[in-house]
Order: structure tokens, then C-alpha cells, then sequence
């Protein structure tokens, strides 16, 4: 069904709304159109580009601020945090993160950014990964992008925080972590 451009343009507003990370090529394939007509579309609707969307929801989600390492040093770009409770972050798969015989992401990517972020969201100056139970579901791929998501499932009195991460593409799931965190005690 053709919808006119109107519709097709009040339709791509709320999408985006619901969801900022979206690509273009997705909504291309969503509405069944060109990716040039969904930046002409993004054009005339004065909604940025997907990476001025991070950016923007990112700024207005950082109530927290990161204390364990510096932003610069996180793989990926986190998009939200809230400190000993959760964490999202987004990582695209570029050239230089995939073996070059088959475009398919060295793990030691995909693995670093569940662990900084899994670092990320202690609450204290000073976090390390103690231990971690990693398993890869599915290899990720050039291009892709990888979503994780971090949640603090237990804190105790001995310096240790539990952390478990899952990684998606596409809702699917590709990596899951289960980190075991040190942290000082004087927080």
C-alpha cells in the first residue's frame, strides 16, 4: 500500500520519536521507499541525521555522570547510564573492527564493549572486571550495529557488583556477559 507523503512523513516523525536510533536504511525499508526519500523526507521535517539523534538523546539522558573510566576510554557510545543501575551503549561495526576475509567482527570488539560498559555503570572511582562469563550467540558483521545493555543485578558489602550485559542486532541477541565487578569500598 503507497501512502502519500503527508502520511508517510507523520508516520516517519513518530517513528523516530519512538525509536532515535533508527537508520535510514531501515525506515527506507520500513515505508518501502529510497533512502533518498527518507532524507529528503528528514530534510523538510528538519529531523537530524542518526548520529545528531545519539548525540541529542545521549545529552538529555546523562543525569549521571560516568566515574569509573574516562568517556573516551568506553567502547562504544553510551546513550544512557544510570550509575549501579543500568546502561546502554551503541557500537557500529566498521572496517577496522572485522577480520578482512569475511567481514565478521573480532570478538575482542563485540566482548570490550559489554566490559567497559559493564565498568561504566559503577558508581565509583574505581572499577575492575574480577571475573566474566561470556558467551557469543551469533557472529556481528560489517555494518552492523551492536546495542548493549547493562543492568546491576547485586551489590554486596565485600567490594563486588554484578553486572550482566546483553548485546543485540536488531532485537536479536548476539553476546551475553555475566561480570563479576571489584570496586573500593569507600564509594
Amino acid at each position: 500500500m503507497r501512502r502519500s507523503k503527508k502520511e508517510r512523513q507523520q508516520l516517519l516523525t513518530s517513528t523516530i520519536k519512538d525509536n532515535p536510533f533508527i537508520t535510514d536504511e531501515e525506515l527506507a525499508e520500513k515505508f518501502q521507499v529510497s533512502v533518498q526519500t527518507i532524507r529528503l523526507d528528514r530534510l523538510e521535517l528538519s529531523i537530524p541525521e542518526l548520529r545528531e539523534r545519539i548525540k541529542t538523546v545521549a545529552e538529555k539522558r546523562f543525569d549521571d555522570e560516568v566515574r569509573s573510566l574516562p568517556l573516551e576510554e568506553v567502547i562504544g557510545e553510551i546513550i544512557h547510564i544510570e550509575l549501579d543501575q543500568n546502561a546502554i551503549s551503541i557500537f557500529d561495526v566498521k572496517k577496522e573492527h572485522v577480520f578482512k576475509r569475511n567481514n565478521i567482527a573480532r570478538g575482542h570488539h563485540v566482548f570490550a564493549q559489554a566490559n567497559s560498559l559493564a565498568v561504566a555503570v559503577i558508581n565509583d572511582e574505581l572499577a575492575l572486571t574480577a571475573k566474566a562469563n561470556i558467551q557469543f550467540k551469533r557472529s556481528v558483521n560489517l555494518n552492523e550495529r551492536v546495542i548493549a545493555k547493562a543492568k546491576v543485578t547485586k551489590i554486596d558489602d565485600s567490594g563486588r557488583t554484578s553486572v550482566e550485559v546483553k548485546s543485540f542486532v536488531n532485537n536479536e541477541l548476539v553476546f551475553t556477559g555475566d561480570f563479576e565487578m571489584y570496586r573500593s569500598k569507600n564509594n
